[in-house]
């Protein structure tokens, strides 16, 4: 029986094999990876190394944020700060406010969030989680 889910199982598959492959260019910055579906249920996850657990929990709810808000976390963060609130304002303890985590839409639906964590600097987590956001919105 075929796939017919939003995001199927093989491109989930394909996103995490090239950002993985991507991060694993330069082996001395571990990173960890998380796909999730539009509700913010975890579909994917992996990590290229040994990592504190802040890193591997915030690409999860990078990915969850991105996904719950319907926008990228860098931006609803800076959204948010030009506003003087907080993303604890929104009274879901898994939300961060950390870039990093990318919105999947495609035509205007929410398919879900890419989250990635573990670079000094989230302009590099960002800019793997594109890797991935090609893959799954082709």
């Amino acid at each position: 029986m075929p796939d017919k889910s939003p995001l199927p199982f093989v491109k989930v598959q394909a996103a995490m094999n090239a950002m993985t492959d991507k991060a694993l260019q330069t082996p001395d910055d571990v990173v960890a990876i998380a796909i999730v579906d539009g509700t913010g249920n975890l579909l994917a996850y992996a990590q290229t190394g040994a990592l504190r657990l802040f890193s591997r929990r915030h690409a999860i709810r990078k990915a969850y944020t991105a996904a719950v808000m319907a926008t990228d976390t860098g931006a609803n963060g800076k959204k948010l700060k030009e506003q003087g609130r907080s993303i604890s304002e929104m009274g879901d303890l898994q939300l961060t406010a950390l870039q990093g985590g990318l919105v999947l839409k495609k035509d205007g639906v929410l398919l879900g969030g890419i989250g990635v964590g573990g670079y000094d600097g989230g302009h590099l987590d960002e800019a793997l989680a594109r890797v991935g956001l090609e893959i799954l919105l082709r």
